[in-house]
């Protein structure tokens, strides 16, 4: 069989994936999406970001339910038919996957279902159902992506040791289950098992939660979880795993001691590895960094002339939406345009209850630089719409240039905070000033305002708190 040609051939159907092809198809150009599974859509759709995200919606009706009491509202104790749920999951993911594909097949993009292997700079095989094909291209994208770290103490081989991907199945309520990872996925499956009933302990090295997070934004994150979770152990090792009947046996160091507990289910999240195994990158220019991901300039392309890398598989901030500009990014450099990753705003969003999100320069960030800083906070025990949710356990921070009173970083967490991040995300990226901020008339009552008043903080005049004024300039 002839080769089939084409201009870009992109490997992975990923959130960085398919709006890479779809980006370089409106672009005009000859377009190829090689995919090894059926659905589209990537670890986001199928195993991360869409079905995480389903079930902890689904599942905070159940708390919902079970805190509103105090409202004078009394609902019966919750049914649970987790194969009903797991439907209702499926079916937003094959929604989603259907809208995918026909928007390829829109856009004239070719898609193969397969898994490619790289022969050569410009030549790729993709092994099908039918048999392999070759194709040959000008330019590949590779976007194959991340996979959940399962250390080789952990893989027991026995099922009931997970990570996200089995947990998000959702095949059983345990009793009782360990998470080994105060990460953004340990915490957020974390909340949907411990929605559902289970007792959940979390197991993390570090002295904090969501590393990497504002101290101020973890707070509330932790002090919600020692309610609903059974315990939260920081700087807490695990030491051994072992299959004890129809349990886990799980060796724990914490707080100077040693000891032994049993588990139904140990869900283990302790970070994401690259994809890169039987690529065929050893056939081509592409260099990996130590950590196996592929490297790449500011432009998304590898040291191979003819191949670039986007998304996780190009390591940084494991995110979707960051593989998506990264998508663009590549696809302007491959027309010879201008185009540049650096100095990206990439916003994050943990969705926890509450939800953390943060976008720019952070404090802790700042001081480790020797960056100059003011910080700016609205708590939203002063928010009338933060109380309607009965959630005023919630923050909205601003890290503003004390000289220009330039808005360097945003961060919020609290309920809805994943949707307001992305006003931080203009401020920041338009160059904003806090006062542009304060002028902006937000409507009332929404959780909106606290962006507002935070900014009013910095000059000591927010309506809903009390905080000295500054002297003018």
């Amino acid at each position: 069989m002839d080769p089939i040609k084409t201009q870009i051939v992109v490997v992975g159907a990923g959130p960085g994936g398919y709006a890479a092809a779809f980006y370089a198809a409106d672009r005009g150009m000859r377009v190829i999406l090689v995919e090894q599974e059926k659905r589209l859509g990537g670890v986001c759709l199928n195993r991360g970001c869409i079905p995480s995200k389903a079930l902890l919606n689904a599942t905070s009706l159940v708390v919902a339910a079970r805190e509103s009491e105090h409202r004078g509202i009394v609902f019966e104790p919750p049914k649970i038919d987790l194969a009903k749920l797991r439907v209702w999951k499926e079916s937003v993911l094959q929604k989603l996957g259907q809208g995918i594909a026909q928007l390829a097949q829109k856009r004239g993009v070719q898609v193969i279902c397969g898994r490619g292997y790289l022969e050569s700079s410009r030549q790729l095989r993709v092994e099908t159902a039918e048999g392999q094909l070759f194709v040959e291209f000008e330019h590949a994208i590779v976007a194959v992506g991340t996979k959940p770290a399962l250390p080789k103490a952990f893989d027991l081989g026995n099922p009931k040791v997970m990570t996200s991907t089995q947990a998000l199945e959702i095949e059983e309520i345990p009793q009782s289950l360990l998470v080994i990872g105060g990460g953004y996925i340990g915490m957020e499956l974390g909340t949907v098992y411990a929605s559902l009933g289970s007792q959940v302990v979390v197991l993390e090295a570090l002295d904090t939660l969501l590393a990497g997070a504002d101290a101020d934004l973890v707070r509330p994150v932790l002090a919600r979880a020692k309610k609903a979770f059974r315990e939260v152990r920081l700087k807490a090792k695990v030491l051994s795993m072992s299959t004890a009947g129809k349990h886990i046996k799980v060796t724990v160091e914490y707080n100077g001691e040693t000891k032994e507990e049993l588990y139904d289910r140990v869900l283990v999240s302790v970070g994401r590895v690259p994809n890169c195994e039987d690529l065929g990158l050893e056939n081509t220019q592409v260099v990996r960094d130590e950590k196996g991901f592929i490297k790449v300039n500011s432009k998304q392309q590898t040291d191979d002339p003819h191949i670039c890398a986007i998304g996780d598989i190009a390591g940084g901030v494991l995110l979707a939406h960051k593989a998506a500009k990264e998508a663009r990014i590549a696809v302007e450099g491959i027309c010879g345009e201008d185009c540049s990753s650096i100095n990206l705003v990439i916003p994050a969003v943990v969705f926890t209850d509450p939800e953390v999100a943060w976008c720019g320069l952070t404090e802790s960030e700042a001081k480790t630089k020797g960056i100059k800083v003011e910080i700016a906070k609205f708590p939203w025990g002063a928010c009338g719409r933060a109380l309607t949710y009965d959630r005023p356990d919630g923050l909205t921070k601003l890290v503003i240039d004390p000289e220009t009173e330039r808005v360097l970083g945003v961060g919020i967490t609290g309920h809805g905070a994943g949707e307001l991040i992305a006003e931080g995300v203009l401020a920041v990226e338009m160059g904003a000033t806090a006062r542009d901020l304060a002028e902006c008339v937000h409507p009332h009552p929404t959780l909106s305002e606290t962006l507002m008043e935070a900014a009013e903080v910095f000059y000591g005049h927010a309506t809903h708190t009390f905080v000295p004024k500054k002297e003018p300039k």
